[in-house]
């Protein structure tokens, strides 16, 4: 790792910027001319219609789509250059066709198996020396941090830890995702689909969950149909892209840069989103 890559161990989460930044597929643009500064732990809502590049851009900005006009610096780290540096500060939560739940796994199987991933793949080797005990003690305490971060409570669940996704409600879901992306202690969450299939009062405990994440220091990037009225708005339409000029002081933010409408197609934005796998 160079010196370009390494991650400041304060503030917790990550700023984020971005300048002209866009991403464009065989027929046409998924998102243009995006421009927004986000201060660690904020709250970040990017709000507009199925189909107007919100998941291609919160993609993007968590190093996972390769931008093709302008950049973005993510925790210092300048995209699209450091795109492995980014992914490393940052963890997804519900994306659809790109970090979806299992159905048949129970949520006990979802919450050990990325304990499990996250200490091989960034585990020191001062930590892989430790005993199998203090191992698996290490690994509980992550996931009961995050389950208490995410407030799901096992206990609630039809048949606690064992209960299936498939038999979870829509929120409840939610929570297992944001708790599985909390397990890695990232700088950056994303989740995608934030309101989607939410009652009013559900929704208004999803946004009271990812509030709670960004001010316990984890930036939040959460893509929606409406935002709340105290995040961070960049807004996504099938015309254009704009970042909101006005951020409340309650969201963390200090600036936002002005954006010029572009031409966003939803063809392009499916052509962005097929290269990741998703159709």
């Amino acid at each position: 790792m160079d010196s370009q890559d390494a991650v400041p161990e304060s503030p917790h989460g990550a700023a984020v910027e971005a300048v002209g930044f866009g991403v464009k597929g065989p027929r046409g643009w998924a998102f243009r001319d995006v421009g927004f500064r986000a201060e660690p732990g904020s709250l970040v809502a990017i709000e507009g219609p199925s189909g107007s590049g919100r998941t291609c851009l919160l993609l993007a900005l968590t190093g996972r789509m390769k931008p093709t006009a302008g950049h973005a610096e993510v925790g210092g780290l300048r995209l699209p250059r450091k795109m492995a540096a980014v992914r490393r500060i940052s963890a997804l939560g519900h994306v659809p066709g790109v970090s979806e739940l299992d159905p048949a796994f129970t949520v006990l199987e979802h919450l050990r198996e990325r304990a499990l991933l996250q200490r091989r793949y960034d585990g020191s080797v001062r930590a892989l020396l430790r005993s199998p005990g203090r191992r698996a003690a290490a690994t509980q305490a992550r996931i009961d941090a995050a389950l208490v971060a995410s407030g799901l409570d096992l206990d609630a669940l039809p048949k606690a830890e064992r209960t299936s996704v498939r038999d979870l409600e829509r929120l409840e879901a939610l929570r297992l995702s944001v708790a599985l992306g909390l397990i890695g202690e990232p700088r950056l969450l994303a989740v995608d689909d934030t309101d989607l299939k939410l009652s009013d009062a559900d929704r208004a405990e999803a946004w009271a969950l990812l509030r709670a994440v960004a001010a316990a220091g984890t930036t939040v990037l959460a893509v929606c149909s409406e935002a709340p009225e105290d995040a961070l708005r960049i807004t996504t339409s099938t015309t254009g892209t704009t970042g909101t000029p006005d951020a409340p002081e309650a969201a963390g933010t200090t600036e936002a840069a002005e954006n010029t409408e572009a031409d966003t197609t939803e063809e392009g934005a499916a052509d962005a989103l097929a290269e990741t796998g998703r159709s």
